[in-house]
C-alpha cells in the first residue's frame, strides 16, 4: 500500500491481532520499498496499546530501529508484558520480518491521576490560517521530480520555518522547522490512534529539521532513523491543528539529533519528541 491519503495511513495503523500479544501490520510501500521508521515506531505503539487495559494511556516509548525491512511485507510484532503495576504498565515490544528484528522498543502506559501539573508555554508563532499550504509553499518546484513536492499529503502541513526544499534556496538555513499540521481528513477521536498518529507524524518533521541543517531534502541524501523517544504529556486534539516545534543542537560522526515539542492550538503540550537519524559518510565533494 502507498500512502496517498490518511486513510492508508490509518488502515495500517489497524494492526491484526495474529495470536495472545502478538500482531501482524501492513506497511506503506515507496519508491525503496523503504520502511518508514515513524511508521513502524507508531504501529509497535498500536500493538502494544492492544495489551493493556483501556484506562491506562501511553506516556512514554524508546524504540531502536535496526533493519531497514521491505515495505513491500507485512511485519509481525510481539508484544512481552513485563509488569502491570498499580498505576503503570510496562510492555517490550520487536518487530520482525522472518528472522530478522527490524525494531525494538520499550513502551509504558499509566492510570489517570489527579495530581499537579505544569508546562513550558506555547511558543508566540502565525495562526495556521495565515499561513500557506506546503504544497502552496513549493508551487515554484512542482516541475521537480515528477511532483513530489506538491504532491496530496495525508496530514495538511503549514509551515513558519521554511521546509528542507525551500531552505535550500535561503543563505543561512535555520536549525528550527515549527509548523502547524492537522489531518487531511476526519479521523476518529481515539486516544490510542491520536498517539500513533503523533509518532508517525514526529518520525517526517523531526528528520526534515536535520536536513535543513545540512542542506539536503529527503530526495537528495541518505538518512536512516535509528532511535526515536516520544513521551505523551496530553491527549493530542486532530480536530483542530497541532504546533510542532523542532530543533536540531547536534549533528556530529554521520549522525544528527533532534527534539520537537508539539502542542493542541489551545497551548496545552502534548508531548515531547527526540530521534537520532544516521546520514553516513559526508559524500559531498
Amino acid at each position: 500500500m502507498v500512502a496517498r491519503k490518511l486513510s492508508d495511513v490509518l488502515t495500517t495503523l489497524d494492526v491484526e491481532h495474529i495470536a495472545d500479544d502478538e500482531f501482524m501490520a501492513t506497511q506503506l510501500d515507496n519508491a525503496a520499498h523503504h520502511i518508514v521508521g515513524g511508521h513502524l515506531a507508531a504501529q509497535a505503539l498500536m500493538s502494544a496499546s492492544r495489551t493493556v487495559s483501556g484506562d491506562r494511556a501511553a506516556h512514554s516509548m524508546h524504540v531502536y530501529l535496526l533493519r531497514a525491512g521491505d515495505a513491500r511485507r507485512p511485519v509481525h510484532f510481539e508484544i512481552t508484558r513485563l509488569r502491570d503495576g498499580g498505576v503503570l504498565s510496562s510492555r517490550r515490544v520487536l518487530a520482525r520480518q522472518d528472522d530478522e528484528v527490524l525494531l525494538e522498543a520499550l513502551m509504558s502506559f499509566t492510570a489517570p491521576l489527579h495530581t499537579f501539573e505544569h508546562q513550558q508555554p506555547i511558543p508566540d508563532v502565525p495562526t495556521p490560517e495565515s499561513l500557506p499550504s506546503v504544497q502552496e509553499q513549493l508551487r515554484p518546484y512542482a516541475d521537480e521530480h515528477g511532483g513530489h513536492w506538491v504532491r496530496p499529503q495525508p496530514l495538511d502541513l503549514r509551515y513558519i520555518d521554511p521546509p528542507p526544499r525551500l531552505a535550500l534556496d535561503r543563505p543561512d538555513p535555520s536549525p528550527r522547522i515549527r509548523l502547524w499540521c492537522r489531518p487531511a481528513e476526519p479521523m476518529p477521536d481515539d486516544p490510542v490512534l491520536n498517539s500513533c498518529l503523533l509518532t508517525y507524524m514526529s518520525g517526517t518533521a523531526l528528520l526534515e529539521t536535520a536536513m535543513v541543517v545540512r542542506r539536503t531534502t529527503p530526495l537528495t541524501c541518505f538518512s536512516a532513523l535509528i532511535d526515536h523517544a516520544v513521551w505523551f504529556h496530553r491527549p493530542a486534539d486532530f480536530s483542530d491543528w497541532v504546533l510542532s516545534d523542532a530543533v536540531a543542537p547536534s549533528g556530529v560522526h554521520g549522525r544528527a539529533l533532534t527534539t520537537a515539542t508539539m502542542y493542541n492550538r489551545t497551548g496545552a503540550l502534548v508531548c515531547t519528541a527526540t530521534q537520532e537519524i544516521y546520514f553516513g559518510r559526508d559524500r559531498r565533494e
